[in-house]
């Protein structure tokens, strides 16, 4: 069930520990790096055990804590017994990046698409999102300082894609836009029930990200779109909680 990378600092009592979805690749993989690099240990949670130890033991050898994880999001059985295994190695959890996400298969215009259409990105990019956060957050309470970080898009906002004048206008990606903005939605809610607790909820803008999901046409790299998700994952006590966060600041719903 799960592949190991490093264990060098895990048992030290006051190490931070992350878990980021979806994080054989891409922002994910660029997130957990720049974190471990950080001196945050880094659960990466990844649908193929294989390609998840193979991220792990990247990490690791540049001298990170790093552990991999199989972790399915849509997979309600998976997810527990990844709480399960935090629980028995680690006993809470710090940050949670929810970054696993995908556009899905569907690209015609939204008067094309079937509920079935939606319904695949939404596993993922909203349901899978609900599974794990439900799974986590009584580890994350356990922290003094738990982040949650959501990976959303500036297609998701409703402001800028109603905007003539807002480059989000020229996107119609019915299945992929309403699946970020739903997102942004279920983080807003988090963070209003958290409101009280050291939990702080975000949501994360990396920007045009070079990546799988848009066949690496993006023209920031994966480093730089994990810039503002380490932000948000290592805010102090002081840091805002329910914003939509990129580089340049908040961006409107």
């Amino acid at each position: 069930m799960r592949a190991r990378g490093t264990r060098k600092a895990a048992d030290v009592t006051d190490q931070r520990i992350a878990l980021v979805t979806g994080a054989n690749k891409g922002i994910g993989l660029a997130a957990a790096r720049a974190l471990g690099a950080r001196g945050v240990t880094v659960l990466l949670g990844a649908r193929e055990e294989a390609l998840g130890k193979e991220a792990a033991d990247a990490l690791a050898a540049d001298g990170i804590d790093a552990t991999a994880l199989v972790l399915d999001v849509r997979e309600p059985a998976q997810v527990a017994a990844a709480a399960d295994e935090i629980t028995r190695r680690h006993g809470r959890l710090d940050i949670l990046v929810n970054n696993a996400g995908t556009a899905g298969a569907f690209t015609g215009p939204p008067s094309e698409a079937t509920a079935a259409d939606l319904r695949e990105v939404y596993e993922t990019n909203v349901f899978g999102v609900v599974t794990v956060t439900r799974a986590m957050l009584p580890l994350l309470r356990r922290s003094p300082a738990g982040r949650i970080v959501n990976l959303s898009s500036h297609l998701a906002s409703l402001t800028l894609g109603a905007d003539p004048a807002s480059p989000a206008a020229a996107v119609n990606m019915i299945a992929y836009q309403s699946s970020k903005t739903a997102l942004n939605a279920v983080t807003l809610a988090y963070a209003k029930e958290l409101r009280s607790t050291p939990v702080k909820v975000n949501a994360a803008l990396p920007g045009v990200v070079a990546t799988d999901i848009n066949h690496h046409r993006g023209r920031r790299t994966p480093a730089e779109g994990a810039e503002i998700v380490v932000r948000l994952a290592l805010l102090d006590e002081n840091g805002p909680s329910g914003l939509c966060l990129a580089d340049e600041g908040p961006v409107p719903w």
